[in-house]
């Protein structure tokens, strides 16, 4: 009988697992934090003290169980947090100070959310209260470059946020339009396309908005090409097919910015639903060139006509298909705005059960649309109103915060940049659940109960188990 030589590597390799294997058997032997929202008794990221492991080698089928297995190691975590477009910073603005501590506290504080990723928008979009760029008109050379419209708002609110979040900060942008020059139909509202002249002008463009914020102390991560590219709206809109955006990818944006000492930015393609999402990468993806620039793939919640079921399966696809390009959320939110629901427990669900799968089938972040909104779900300069984690009241200071506030929170706090997604299934459809391990060996678990009963669920770790107790319409947090 032939035998086979053992390479180190391949030792080292079985004696690593065998070391994973026997901390976290040792690891479950001891208690866990469990973290409630509860729409019921009105908790709200409330602390139900501890639950302990005990053994359990094998669940039956009557048992309702969440299995997690740390062992199994998946995507890394960019980060979670949400946008600060000219409308969440005009809010802010109107605030008393005493409010405004309050809000970057909530998101940003050492107690609040746990936010690093922003995004904000570059030019116009339709949650701001006109639509405006940073050029003159036919200025192709881009000699008028000028960002003094983000100095008064936008620009003040991400340094703050800059500064609580410190060194996790990512600070990423999107464009809705090109100026109205640029484009087929001379509009920067109702779609049209980038006239093809101003490729180079419309690459150029980012290289000065970077170079623009970073004078003003701001470093940008990186960025999408577009926002929303196949959506003719009656905001600010642009349209590109999947060839397009490869290739002003490819033979303009992407040199561009290499050439300009910006090779490490990452960028961003599609940054629109689920529903073409695969389409799209593979197509814009499809050459050695639109590979070597882009870093991720973006993409958004409102696939509408299948809002009851959503396509997560596409960004499983997706993440098979380019699994060393990060999936990025980039942008959800509940629209059709009605202040009398703000303290209605779907809001929250609605996050839940989206953040849950995405992280499930590959996603390496989320990133919220508005961080704050006012009492009419704006302001919006083409009356778009829409609901946010935090309802200002500009009239009396107030800050409303919503169940969704709660529920990103329930994620946020306790899953941190650079954590790793982490074997997880559930036995019941609905009691969803996802795990991630933090880089300081803290194992983090969110389960979440959309159904109209209380149950009991099984936590189920190498053969220990602790049994929470998940509320009907609830989410919680078990921290290990």
């Amino acid at each position: 009988m032939k035998i086979q030589k053992i390479t180190p590597i391949f030792l080292l390799l079985i004696f690593n697992h065998s070391i994973a294997q026997n901390f976290w058997k040792n690891k479950v032997k001891k208690s866990a934090e469990v973290v409630m929202t509860d729409s019921k008794t009105n908790d709200k990221l409330t602390n139900k003290g501890e639950v302990n492991f005990i053994d359990f080698p094998q669940p039956s089928e009557t048992d309702i169980c969440v299995f997690v297995d740390p062992n199994f190691k998946y995507q890394k975590l960019i980060g979670i947090g949400g946008a600060i477009t000219d409308a969440s910073a005009e809010t802010f603005a109107k605030l008393p100070k005493a409010q405004q501590k309050e809000f970057l506290e909530a998101y940003f504080g050492k107690d609040g959310l746990g936010y690093s990723l922003v995004r904000t928008n570059m030019n116009s979009c339709d949650f701001s209260t006109d639509s405006y760029t940073y050029v003159k008109e036919n200025d192709k050379a881009l000699n008028s470059f000028d960002i003094s419209h983000d100095r008064k708002y936008k620009i003040p609110l991400i340094k703050l946020a800059q500064e609580y979040i410190g060194k996790d900060f990512k600070l990423y942008f999107s464009p809705w339009s090109p100026p109205a020059w640029m484009k087929t139909n001379n509009d920067m509202l109702h779609g049209g396309a980038l006239k093809k002249e101003y490729y180079q002008s419309w690459a150029n463009y980012y290289v000065k908005f970077i170079k623009a914020y970073q004078k003003e102390g701001l470093d940008i991560w990186g960025l999408t090409i577009q926002n929303e590219p196949m959506a003719k709206q009656i905001w600010e809109s642009c349209i590109y097919t999947a060839d397009q955006e490869r290739d002003f990818l490819t033979n303009n944006l992407g040199p561009t910015l290499w050439e300009n000492g910006l090779k490490d930015k990452k960028v961003i393609i599609w940054d629109h639903n689920r529903d073409l999402i695969y389409q799209r990468a593979t197509t814009t993806l499809n050459t050695k060139e639109a590979l070597k620039y882009a870093s991720g793939i973006g993409f958004h919640w409102y696939e509408t006509w299948t809002k009851s079921q959503p396509m997560f399966n596409n960004v499983a696809e997706t993440h098979k298909a380019f699994p060393d390009k990060f999936l990025l959320f980039t942008e959800g939110c509940k629209e059709l705005f009605d202040y009398s629901k703000i303290y209605d427990v779907s809001l929250g669900e609605l996050y839940g059960k989206n953040m849950i799968n995405d992280f499930n089938n590959g996603s390496s972040g989320f990133t919220d649309w508005n961080i704050l909104l006012d009492q009419t779900g704006g302001p919006n300069h083409v009356g778009n109103f829409c609901f946010a984690p935090i309802i200002a009241d500009t009239n009396t200071g107030k800050l409303h915060y919503t169940y969704e506030y709660y529920y990103i929170g329930q994620f946020s706090k306790y899953i941190k940049s650079g954590a790793q997604r982490v074997g997880n299934t559930s036995n019941r459809d609905f009691i969803q659940s996802t795990s991630f391990l933090n880089t300081n060996g803290q194992l983090v678990t969110v389960l979440m109960n959309e159904s109209d009963n209380e149950t009991p669920v099984n936590l189920w770790i190498n053969g220990k188990a602790a049994k929470v107790v998940a509320p009907a319409h609830s989410i919680q947090t078990v921290i290990l």
